[in-house]
């Protein structure tokens, strides 16, 4: 080959070297100029998935790449979650983030998805009530209690008032998670999730009462206003204590005060009437006052002059 040839070749070599570094350079400035972060980071990711109430072994996570900006939360050591509960369940590949993570030493279970001020009170239910299908963890349901309540008057029967609503069902027996087809297992205890008040409320019903769960929309937070509903209120079909339609109403006799007679003014009496007689004797001038004499009223039969 002639070397005039060679020459040219080994020119278009180094301008072709050129050109593609100086190509590779604008393309990485570009992407990190539309990165929020200008860069690449490391965040832990759960590399199966993980189970709510695991904890988090060395196996279980590990680092792996993140353009831009680090969402906040998002753990970058692996240290930061080693040994700590899961209260909301990771799937593989996603980030770990501080709010699906127990404190550390709080453990795992369903004591570890507990928050801070709040209590998980058990509720006993039946076997029905159980395997209905709704009892599942995570889902929302209002509280009823069933009995009769005391001071009430007999003939009204059992009451059924709705005592708490909108409460988070923690777990269905001794599973805080669904089964993988989604069906709920026969359970007899349903963990319900509380305020410190409420847990007295569920405990003083559990013990007193019966206790039925109904199923609600977890998107309706509204707190329905209900008076309760009795067995009266079930046959005669309005409330306690209003008459039922075609029934006459007794009302008590209205009291009727004897009249009062007005008050008469005393009478008064006319100053009695008096005579003034005059007696000249000479120089001697005497008076003598006299009262008229009353007249003497008539006897039966006879007449008055």
């Amino acid at each position: 080959m002639p070397r005039r040839v060679m020459v040219i070749l080994l020119v278009a070599l180094v301008v072709a070297t050129g050109s593609s570094y100086v190509a590779y350079r604008l393309v990485k400035n570009a992407v990190a100029k539309s990165s929020p972060a200008g860069g690449t980071s490391q965040v832990v990711v759960a590399r199966r998935n993980l189970a709510l109430g695991t904890i988090v072994k060395p196996g279980d996570v590990g680092l792996a790449p993140w353009v831009g900006s680090v969402p906040k939360g998002v753990a970058t050591r692996e240290a930061d979650v080693l040994e700590r509960g899961i209260v909301s369940t990771v799937y593989e590949g996603e980030p770990l983030i501080e709010t699906r993570l127990a404190e550390r030493g709080a453990g795992g279970g369903m004591a570890a998805t507990i928050p801070t001020g709040m209590r998980a009170c058990a509720v006993k239910v039946d076997q029905v009530v159980g395997v209905a299908g709704f009892v599942l963890p995570g889902m929302r349901v209002d509280v009823l209690i069933l009995g009769s309540p005391p001071g009430g008057v007999a003939s009204d029967g059992a009451k059924v008032k709705t005592v708490l609503q909108n409460v988070q069902v923690l777990s269905a027996g001794e599973n805080i998670q669904k089964d993988a087809e989604g069906k709920p297992a026969q359970v007899q205890v349903v963990s319900l999730l509380v305020t410190p008040e409420q847990a007295e409320i569920l405990s003083l019903a559990s013990n007193e009462s019966k206790i039925q769960l109904i199923l609600r929309n977890p998107l309706d937070t509204e707190t329905s206003k209900t008076e309760g509903s009795n067995m009266a209120t079930l046959f005669s079909g309005v409330k306690t204590g209003a008459p039922a339609a075609g029934m006459a109403v007794r009302r008590a006799p209205a009291v009727v005060k004897p009249p009062v007679a007005p008050k008469q003014a005393p009478a008064v009496q006319a100053p009695p009437a008096i005579y003034l007689i005059e007696v000249i004797n000479g120089p001697r001038k005497d008076q003598a006052k006299f009262n008229k004499p009353e007249a003497a009223s008539p006897k039966p039969g006879e007449v008055q002059q």
